[in-house]
């Protein structure tokens, strides 16, 4: 069951840093499992059943803005290199991120707020997640959360500033490939899973209004999310970028009944690498 409400929040804690996340939707609960003994004859004896804990599970939802994109996209990849200095700024850095399986991710701890009940947990482990560019809507980004230890109660008294920064929106999204830009994209999900290595699909909705289409082999797909107020230098600040190597059509799910602009999705399966780049205005580690 999905849980939403102004009374939930949720607060992602790293070695370096403790941030709010806004978020829509999540799910997070204990994961337990029954190992369930019938009765020998039908009428007779006790049913019984032994309730064993698995850790937990579950997955929060939530869009990226200006602050939380750089920690939850590090979050969504697993792995990130130092933070570069970006030439001719005064103090914006530049995070290389690079998507790997769940074993070699770094763990993270998560504080749920729901109806003045706070718990903990331990040891979250991204096991997979799906960001999704929707037409003129805020850019979302699923992670499926899992953990080994069961939550805990946690008596936090203080509380946390809710994170209120810029939202970035699909609107202002560009799509390159092969190095050129593409106009007819109306949507884009992005899709991967983190267990036993990595599994990367893509979803692209374009508007078939010309004779051009997608090709069936991507050398390279670009996305690069921006937000467009002056105020951020040189506009890395409020930008991050994800670029995806060696696309393969998989389907062709376009169905042409309408007299309308037809919105036809391609699904391709990524072959190459993922990489992402996000900017910050500071030079800690991005965790």
């Amino acid at each position: 069951m999905m849980v939403k409400g102004s009374d939930c929040s949720i607060v992602i804690r790293t070695t370096h840093r403790e941030m709010d996340v806004p978020y829509s939707e999540e799910t997070l609960r204990e994961a337990v499992s029954l190992l369930v003994e019938e009765a020998a004859i039908e009428g007779d004896g006790v049913q019984r059943a032994i309730r064993k804990n698995c850790g937990f599970t579950g997955c929060v939802v939530t869009p990226l803005t200006i602050e939380t994109a750089p920690l939850l996209l590090y979050l969504a990849f697993g792995s990130a290199g130092l933070p570069v200095f970006v030439s001719e700024t005064r103090n914006v850095y530049r995070y290389g991120l690079n998507l790997v399986p769940k074993e070699n991710s770094g763990r993270f701890d998560l504080i749920q707020d729901r109806g003045g009940q706070r718990r903990l947990f331990m040891g979250c482990e991204v096991k997979g997640f799906e960001l999704r560019f929707d037409h003129e809507n805020a850019i979302k980004l699923k992670l499926d959360i899992s953990g080994e230890f069961p939550p805990e109660f946690y008596p936090y008294a203080e509380q946390c500033t809710h994170e209120t920064g810029e939202r970035f929106n699909s609107e202002f999204v560009t799509y390159k490939i092969n190095n050129q830009e593409i106009k007819n994209i109306y949507g884009m999900t992005l899709t991967t899973k983190k267990e036993g290595g990595t599994k990367t699909e893509i979803w692209i909705k374009r508007i078939l209004d010309d004779e051009s289409d997608l090709p069936e082999i991507i050398d390279e797909l670009s996305i690069t999310g921006r937000l467009l107020r002056d105020k951020y230098e040189y506009r890395y600040f409020g930008m991050f970028r994800i670029t995806i190597k060696r696309l393969v059509l998989v389907s062709d799910e376009t169905d042409v009944n309408s007299s309308d602009a037809v919105i036809g999705p391609l699904r391709y399966y990524v072959a190459g690498t993922v990489t992402a780049e996000t900017f910050t205005s500071s030079g800690e580690e991005i965790a």
